[in-house]
């Protein structure tokens, strides 16, 4: 019988969150863009690392790997497409990772857009979960760095269309600045009011407000509800829009104004 599984946060750098999933043996570690900070998680809580998983090759993400490969011999699971040298366990949409020394089983989704390889990890069940890299934050998506509007859409879409209850680990705390942007396109949103004043209070606390779940992206994120009329309204009267575009041509003027703003 397999111990249940559990999540630690472990922060690095300005505002990037590092993950360890763990049964209180074995860990899993996920994007370690630094491997000190989860070396030290690792010595606290008494854990082994049995695995490293990666979603896309930029150096906040992968960073840490040598590191930990230098004291611990594990399968290094990551897109087959990114071009991370240090993948032993190429993936891509469809495959399934069974984590080694965790019972745990996570099923893996191509997210193109932040970069042209990028992949999610989803674990279905009762408490289901994903680790979407940069693809999506609380609030937000990542920069088009080498994908197109259309690929972050569709990505994105995969993503909403999982269970509402499902919990999204994102890599960074863009959390308030994203919902700024958002509460600026979007101001009639009585749900996103009602985010603001949690997700503030959270980091008042000095808390993470990751994860946030799929529930309440759906209900706020806006690179999820470019659709909405009033999104589409408001980049009108910005200026951004002339109107009657395609919902992918609103959806790349909404990522372009987050850009700059």
């Amino acid at each position: 019988m397999s111990k249940p599984v559990s999540v630690l946060t472990v922060p690095a750098f300005k505002d990037n969150y590092l993950w360890l999933i763990h049964d209180g043996r074995n860990a899993a570690a996920v994007d370690p863009g630094d491997a000190a900070p989860i070396l030290a998680a690792l010595h606290q809580h008494g854990l082994t690392l049995t695995a490293i998983l990666l979603t896309h090759h930029h150096a906040d993400h992968i960073g840490g790997v040598p590191g930990l490969l230098a004291q611990f011999q594990v399968p290094v699971f990551g897109p087959r497409h990114d071009g991370i040298a240090a993948v032993t366990v190429p993936l891509g949409e469809g495959d399934r990772v069974s984590v080694p020394g965790l019972g745990l089983s996570l099923r893996v989704l191509d997210v193109p857009g932040h970069t042209r390889g990028h992949i999610a990890y989803v674990r279905d069940g009762a408490e289901p979960w994903v680790f979407c890299g940069d693809t999506m934050f609380a609030g937000g998506c990542g920069r088009l760095f080498e994908g197109t509007p259309a690929q972050m859409t569709e990505s994105l879409g995969k993503l909403a269309s999982l269970p509402e209850a499902t919990k999204v680990f994102c890599a960074h705390e863009y959390t308030l600045s994203n919902l700024r942007f958002a509460s600026a396109v979007e101001p009639g949103n009585a749900a996103l009011r009602a985010r603001v004043a949690a997700d503030s209070a959270t980091r008042e606390r000095g808390q993470p407000t990751v994860p946030s779940t799929i529930g309440l992206e759906r209900a706020t994120n806006p690179f999820l509800r470019y659709r909405e009329p009033e999104i589409a309204s408001t980049l009108r009267e910005a200026g951004r829009l002339t109107g009657g575009e395609p919902p992918v041509a609103v959806f790349a003027a909404l990522r372009e104004w987050k850009n700059n703003f």
